[in-house]
């Protein structure tokens, strides 16, 4: 009975440990990202602004054949939309186009429904370098608490700056091929 008693106490001690290090986790998270690639910028910007070109390059529509996608608002560019729905990591949202300067950046507004709540902006910029393009791919956001619990264990910048580089990666190679 002792034992148990000592086993319990040592459980709620580790469960309220990584809680309150959970909770002092900061509010947001912020990831950024780079990749040049040998296209040109109006290339770049072509996949980017406009949803219907995701599925050629974002990792959660390439990794996840659950995803489906419904597009309204603009067909590119500022006021596009896409709502998503998947069952796997992706969970479901929506995605906005908020700002978009030809060639230069692309502003977008990202609405987590599922599997948690969270808001982040992801922000591309999109710079001619000599003959290349350099794309830089950043996140600012909501850290929600089930981030923040799941952060004690793993880094989130490593985990987000995986995503980040397969999707540059991908847009990388489906920029030079066009």
């Amino acid at each position: 009975m002792k034992i148990a008693l000592v086993a319990v106490g040592v459980i709620v001690v580790v469960i309220a440990t990584i809680l309150a290090s959970a909770a002092a986790k900061p509010d947001t998270i912020d990831v950024q990202r780079s990749v040049t690639i040998k296209a040109a910028p109006a290339v770049v910007f072509a996949l980017i602004n406009d949803f219907h070109n995701w599925p050629r390059w974002a990792p959660q529509d390439r990794d996840n054949a659950t995803m489906t996608r419904v597009y309204s608002g603009a067909s590119s560019g500022t006021g596009a939309m896409s709502d998503w729905t998947s069952h796997g990591n992706a969970g479901a949202g929506r995605m906005t186009i908020v700002s978009s300067t030809p060639d230069g950046q692309v502003d977008v507004q990202v609405d987590f429904r599922t599997p948690f709540a969270a808001h982040n902006i992801n922000h591309f910029s999109i710079q001619a370098d000599g003959g290349d393009t350099r794309v830089t791919w950043s996140m600012h956001g909501t850290n929600v608490y089930l981030m923040k619990v799941m952060s004690v264990f793993a880094n989130p910048d490593r985990m987000m700056g995986k995503h980040f580089m397969a999707g540059l990666s991908n847009l990388k190679a489906a920029a030079e091929r066009s």
